[in-house]
């Protein structure tokens, strides 16, 4: 007897002890209520249900794999109607058709699709299994052992090395580094490549890797439950009877990477699933097309549609039984009499079920996966779309959604790494008034700068770094002729900062900077001969020149959102005292002094010219300190840091007045490299009416700054909404108060709540967001997004982010991004796209109808979880806008043909039931009821789904409007299956009822019979194969040799095997299964034959090529103007219209990055990050926070910029510096 594993399990809980972590009713809910861990004891955590550290992406196993993958398919009403259908061919009463006629294509639909979701699974699988066979060391029994991470449990301690990942969620215990400190990267948990400190316990860092001492730790943590918070942790160490706190600061996470840190060592404290990384990650779902959810409906109805036949054509039968059928019984002799006309209905009715089901036949299942096949392959061999540096080629790792692709709405985007190539570059500079960076040519015009403009020779600097690039040779210059503001300027760079040096051999620097800019501005003054080469907590080495200069660090005045600038106090050799600041013009200009004001201005017309380029500015600026006057200020300092009431406030004042009458040195400018061809992109997306969403785990002030860089932000925007409350009060209030700003405070606007008079403006419930005319974006932070996504708030979130143009979401976790992507699917019915590039973009991913990866610099997580990569963001446009498009254009005409094409093939049995007693009795032969869809009509429907096209790529990149069918499903909609199967039924009718009436009197020319039901079924059947032919080539948009080839081809294949089963030969061979000689050779030799079949097709055509004249004429189309352009231009040479990037004027300027945290200023002067032993052993420190005024590319679609755009327009200013 097997005992369930709920009862046992219960069972079980009920006798071990109880701590206090779980509780009965806790387990049956299968919540965990708080942690228990014990290091160095896995009997102790075994007691509890803690999961291992093994990961499982993958759907299905070994076992499950063919049930849970039939339970999919089965999904699909289609499948599910074809099994019903072979289980009543199975019955010999009412089959009129063989099984296998159904079985075969059912089994092959399902062996193909099962052998696609199985090799998609396998690579998920092996994705699974690299990583949990990656090698940790273990403490296990007193001694470190190499230990798979699968194998890793709660309560173990694990030491890691330099740059190894983090094989779970640890604490903290100690590190190689003073104080405990160590490095990491989370790149894959938020998207930053910039390092962050953590810090262990003293009293465990204390341990150090004495690995006899940490085999003892027998410390206990309490701690919260798993949960998919990424900056928050909740817990306390109890060890030799006392307790320490435990915060977020002491936690390494799975998917971080150890940096600049030789060892450390660390306790699992939660594992695998339970990690905070994989709770983040989502589940895989079975992704399914809008276009495949209206077959399910489609389906229903014509199941519905063939039982109102079935039902009719079994009344008919019952009837003609009751009152003729006995008559007819001495020419057709019964078997077995059945006397019961309604049972004789009631069976009728299941063969007309049988014999109608090709109303739908499996082989457009076939035909669908063979097509989605075949687009994917295309995407795979876009030779546009391979990246040569990388040598990566754009996959399709899914073929079930490329339709999808043509229907897109919102899109999702990551930034780091997917806007951007997190490249800081040192681009211009503003010295003394004059600007250095730009090039000119003889004549003294400005030169644009590519990658073949001649760089500056650096070589007279040994120290220099060989990737760094700059074009102004007067800089250099400068440098040479000594000209002291030009020196004084680069040594501020070399010495405001908080960049730590990593110098392994002679001259090899790295810096280690947490924020990208310092160490573009540090690179820059290196280049230019101000080497920052090492530091200690009193000290600052500079090579200036090629001669090292050692200054003594006095103070670091740290840098905060409210201060946005950042300061030090150094001690020249000369004994000269010197302030150094950096950070927001408007912050810097406000503390010149006085005799600086020319140069203020001077400097803030650069500043605004570099802010037009969008580039990231920065002021600097000097003071020359009296020691009187500092040595009375520093013990103000000191009596404030050590002061325990208003200690901010105190340190803030004696900044500001320190930070007083500096003087002006200039400016700094620093590109924030977007990948190529991003801000193009981007405006030909919008173009398409698609909205772009940004999710990024970055801050505020950089996300945007990448806005207005990609031209989603922009200065004559009537608005910025900044939604950054900290209670659901203030959020609810800031987002009303945008909303009531956007549409009026009396408008009441929610999704499917509209004014009757607006009704006709609202789409699928939608807010009528088309009608703003105005520009407005809308930028949260995470912590007010977890307040709006609540449940009473999500509307109104939803609501205002709709009615804006652009929305940026900031410092958001993974799962908040998959939230925000789940809640415009759900309200919106929209069809979502995420795009991103890292393990933190998994979830949204994942999410979204699209999920799309970009093979960057974080890692391999994102494109395995994807469903279609390439290497760059503006791949996507082509995607899009070309494979997208085509894909469902191409999709919507192969099943607007095929349900007409089969409507026409399957609705004459109907007619022909009036006809035949209602005796369920085929017009057509059994051979070409089977040939019909798999050999007749297969291959040129093929053909138009694959190479098909209403417009050329260029035009479909140039008329980005083209996409909208898509969107609001026009090209394949209910209306639009009601209209082709109209005209199916109209062209049944025509095929049945022409040959009918032409027939009925008709003879011979050789004066004999003509209405022989071979005859007849041998003239509808041409009919039908000539008349679906040219009705294919008129949809045909884009004629190749292989649609020409399949066409005519296959009415060749229909004529041949016509007579082939009607020749002497084959009667000879099987007399019982083609037993009508020569019919075929007899019907088509007669003249009123031919006549019959040329006036069916024209019949059934030309009504249809009179509207298609008549609406593209009257009522045309964007793809028929577009169309006819294209076809007037095939004679002349095509025009380019390329997005061109255009420089700006605009007075919104950028600040490098500023953190939303304190800086690490503090943590360098106390020297708790400093080896004593080796003080040129460096390690990165604290974030550089600076002020953010914004900046922004204006992009002009077209290659004429329009002179009055902006002209008569003063920009706002959203956001005080």
């Amino acid at each position: 007897m097997t005992v369930p594993k709920e009862m046992a399990e219960k069972c079980l809980w009920m006798l071990l002890p109880w701590r206090g972590s779980w509780t009965l009713r806790s387990k049956e809910l299968g919540q965990e209520e708080e942690r228990h861990v014990k290091a160095n004891d896995r009997d102790y955590n075994e007691k509890f249900p803690y999961a291992d550290n093994r990961i499982k992406t993958s759907k299905y196993n070994i076992f499950t794999f063919l049930p849970i993958n039939l339970f999919e398919q089965f999904q699909r009403v289609a499948n599910a109607y074809f099994l019903f259908l072979l289980i009543l061919q199975l019955i010999p009463q009412i089959s009129s058709l063989s099984w296998f006629t159904t079985i075969v294509p059912l089994v092959l639909v399902l062996t193909i699709t099962a052998v696609k979701d199985a090799t998609d699974d396998y690579f998920r699988h092996k994705s699974d299994k690299q990583v949990n066979n990656r090698q940790s060391q273990v403490l296990i029994r007193g001694k470190l052992q190499n230990e798979k991470w699968m194998n890793v449990r709660v309560g173990d301690i694990i030491k890691l090395e330099n740059n190894q990942f983090v094989a779970a969620d640890l604490l903290l215990l100690s590190s190689s580094e003073p104080y405990g400190l160590c490095y990491i990267e989370t790149a894959e948990l938020d998207g930053e490549t910039n390092l962050k400190v953590r810090q262990a316990l003293p009293v465990t860092s204390e341990l150090g890797m004495d690995i006899s001492k940490l085999a003892e730790f027998n410390g206990e943590v309490v701690c919260e439950p798993p949960n998919n918070k990424l900056d928050r942790f909740i817990g306390t160490l109890f060890w030799k009877e006392n307790k320490y706190s435990l915060d977020n600061e002491k936690m390494l996470l799975r998917g971080c990477v150890l940096r600049n840190t030789e060892w450390c060592f660390g306790l699992v404290i939660f594992a695998g699933l339970q990690t905070k990384l994989m709770q983040n990650c989502g589940k895989t779902t079975f992704k399914r097309t809008s276009i495949d959810r209206l077959m399910n409906t489609l389906v229903l109805w014509i199941f519905g549609f063939l039982t109102c036949m079935g039902i009719i054509l079994a009344i008919g039968n019952s009837i003609w039984e009751h009152k003729v059928g006995s008559s007819f019984r001495i020419y057709l002799l019964w078997n077995e009499v059945l006397n019961d006309a309604v049972f004789s209905g009631f069976l009728t009715f299941w063969s007309y079920i049988i014999i109608l089901n090709t109303v739908v036949p499996i082989s457009l299942y076939v035909s669908v996966e063979v097509i989605r096949l075949g687009h994917s392959y295309f995407i795979n061999w876009d030779r546009r779309m391979y990246f040569s540096k990388r040598d990566t080629p754009a996959e399709a790792r899914t073929t079930t959604l490329n339709e999808e692709l043509g229907q897109i709405e919102y899109i999702f985007s990551d930034k780091t790494g997917t806007l951007t190539q997190n490249i800081m570059v040192f681009n211009k500079c503003s010295i003394n008034g004059k600007i250095y960076g730009d090039v000119y040519d003889e004549f003294g015009h400005k030169v644009e700068i590519t990658e073949k403009t001649a760089s500056v020779d650096f070589s007279f600097n040994p120290l220099c770094d060989s990737r760094f690039r700059f074009h102004d040779s007067n800089l250099i210059e400068a440098i040479k002729l000594e000209d002291p503001t030009v020196h004084e300027f680069f040594r501020l760079l070399a010495l405001c900062h908080t960049v730590m040096p990593e110098e392994k051999n002679e001259g090899e620097l790295v810096y280690q900077a947490q924020s990208p800019d310092e160490g573009a501005l540090v690179t820059a003054a290196r280049n230019f001969g101000f080497v920052f080469r090492a530091r200690t907590p009193e000290t600052i080495v500079v090579y200036e020149m090629g001669k090292p200069v050692t200054y003594q660090l006095l103070a670091i005045l740290d840098f905060n959102n409210v201060r946005k600038r950042m300061s030090v106090i150094v001690r020249n050799p000369k004994g000269q005292i010197k302030l150094y600041s950096k950070g927001a013009d408007t912050i810097v200009f406000d503390r010149l002094d006085s005799s600086n004001e020319d140069l203020m201005y001077t400097t803030s017309d650069h500043l605004s010219e570099f802010a037009g380029e969008g580039l990231r500015t920065l002021a600097l600026a000097y003071k020359d300190l009296d020691e009187d006057f500092f040595e009375m200020w520093l013990k103000k300092l000191h009596f404030a840091s050590t002061s325990l009431e208003n200690r901010e406030d105190s340190l803030a004042a004696l900044y500001e007045e320190i930070e007083q009458d500096m003087m002006l040195l200039g400016a700094t400018a620093i590109e924030d490299k977007l990948q190529e061809g991003v801000a193009e992109t981007i405006a030909c997306l919008s173009l398409a009416n698609i909205k772009i969403w940004v999710l990024t785990g970055d801050k505020l002030e950089t996300a945007m700054n990448i806005g207005y860089s990609c031209n989603m932000l922009r200065d004559d925007m009537n608005e910025v909404f900044i939604v950054s409350g900290h209670s659901a009060l203030e959020v609810e209030q800031q987002l009303r108060k945008a909303k009531e700003q956007i549409v009026g405070p009396s408008r009441e606007i929610g999704n499917g709540h509209t004014d009757p008079e607006k009704k006709d403006v609202f789409k699928r419930g939608s807010v009528f967001e088309e009608t703003i005319t105005a520009e407005y974006a809308l930028i949260i932070n995470g912590h007010s997004l977890a307040y709006a996504l609540e449940a009473d708030m999500e509307c109104m979130l939803l609501d205002t982010a709709c009615l804006c143009r652009t929305v940026i979401c900031c410092r958001v976790t993974p799962l908040q991004k998959a939230q925000v992507v789940e809640l415009v699917k759900k309200y919106k019915r929209a069809v979502t796209l995420a795009i991103g590039d890292g393990a933190n973009d998994v979830s949204m991913i994942k999410t979204a109808h699209i999920g799309v990866g970009i093979s960057g610099q974080e890692g391999m997580q994102a494109v395995l979880a994807s469903d279609y990569s390439f290497a760059q963001f503006r791949y996507l446009q082509r995607l899009l806008l070309v494979h997208g498009r085509w894909s469902y254009f191409r999709m919507c005409n192969f099943l607007c043909y095929f349900f007409y094409k089969n409507f026409a093939f399957t609705l004459v049995h109907f007619w022909f039931g009036f006809f035949c007693g209602f005796s369920a009795q085929t017009v057509y032969d059994q051979w070409f009821i089977t040939l019909f869809n798999i050999v007749y009509t297969s291959l040129p429907v093929l053909a138009m789904g694959l190479f098909d096209q209403d417009v050329n790529e260029q035009s479909s990149l140039e008329h980005p409007k083209l996409y909208e069918p898509g969107q609001f499903n026009l090209l394949f909609n209910k209306r639009k299956f009601f209209t082709c199967t109209l005209q199916g039924v109209y062209t049944s009718f025509v095929l049945f009822f022409i040959p009918y009436g032409a027939f009925l009197d008709n003879v011979r020319d050789d004066g004999s019979h003509i209405t022989d039901q071979q005859s007849f079924t041998v003239t509808i059947a041409t009919s039908l194969v000539i008349v679906v032919s040219v009705q294919i080539g008129l949809d045909t948009n884009y004629w190749t040799a292989v649609n020409h080839f399949y066409i005519w081809g296959s009415v060749a294949v229909y004529f041949s095997i016509l007579f082939a089963m009607h020749s002497d030969g084959i009667f000879d061979i099987f007399p019982n299964h083609f037993p009508f000689i020569g019919t075929a050779r007899n019907s088509l030799c007669q003249k009123s034959v031919w006549l019959v079949i040329l006036l069916t097709t024209v019949v059934c055509i030309v009504p249809v090529v009179a509207v298609r004249f008549l609406r593209a004429e009257l009522f045309p189309t964007m793809t028929d103007k577009v169309r006819y352009l294209q076809q007037a231009s095939r004679r002349q040479r095509p025009r380019e219209h390329n997005l061109k990037r255009i420089r700006r004027t605009s007075s919104r300027r950028s600040a490098y990055a500023f953190a939303h945290q304190e800086g690490y200023g503090e943590l360098i002067t106390s020297g708790k990050n400093m080896k004593f032993s080796n003080p040129f052993a460096t390690l990165p420190m604290g974030k550089m926070q600076g002020s953010t005024s914004w900046i922004d590319n204006l992009l002009k679609k077209r290659a004429e910029p329009s002179s009055s755009t902006g002209a008569d327009r003063t920009p706002r200013q959203m956001h005080k510096e």
